[in-house]
């Protein structure tokens, strides 16, 4: 894996460098792809940067767990445990983020949240999730669009929405009461016979 890991950031670092040069920015549609390519592993490789780091400095604490007075092996101790516990969910990322991409996470989604039975709770549990949706979207700037809603005066009872990328919402309850609908834009007539599941 860290062969692998290695591999990608020689290749960020390459992408990197042709942004830079004046060949490639004169040609706009060579900027766009490579800008793109480098954007899609940019996360990955900087979570690998910090495990590295993590790692060096784990090196060097448990050197100095391993020698000096009392005290200092002390703090060292302490140390190594809060570096080993930041490496491990740096470990668990990384594997995550290595996993091939999805090819419908370019793809624009509907996104209907229907609030289940329970009255005024149900109601305002779907108003509250359908909040959650639209900020998480909002921070990853894409665009979002209300297609249409019912309110009442506590909740939601049907909330549908338009968004521009789908790479959020990969999964649905489909034991929950509250019925979830994610379908992709060219599937919304099918969505709406079929309100419950993900739709592609």
């Amino acid at each position: 894996m860290l062969d692998k890991l290695t591999a990608v950031e020689q290749r960020y670092d390459e992408l990197v460098n042709l942004l830079g040069t004046a060949q490639v920015q004169s040609d706009s549609s060579e900027f766009r792809k490579h800008a793109k390519a480098a954007s899609e592993i940019e996360v990955l490789v900087e979570r690998f940067r910090e495990y590295k780091t993590v790692v060096r400095d784990l090196t060097q604490a448990e050197e100095l767990a391993a020698s000096g007075d009392t005290d200092m092996r002390e703090l060292a101790a302490e140390e190594v445990k809060s570096l080993a516990a930041r490496r491990d969910a740096l470990l668990a990322d990384l594997k995550i983020l290595l996993i091939p991409k999805d090819p419908n996470d370019e793809r624009n989604i509907v996104l209907e949240i229907r609030a289940g039975t329970g009255g005024d709770e149900a109601a305002n549990f779907a108003a509250d999730l359908f909040r959650m949706y639209s900020r998480y979207a909002e921070r990853h700037g894409w665009r979002l669009e209300v297609m249409s809603s019912s309110e009442t005066g506590v909740g939601v009872k049907l909330a549908a929405s338009a968004t521009s990328s789908a790479a959020c919402w990969r999964a649905s309850d489909r034991a929950s009461q509250h019925r979830i609908v994610i379908a992709a834009m060219a599937n919304v007539a099918r969505a709406a016979r079929q309100p419950s599941g993900i739709l592609r």
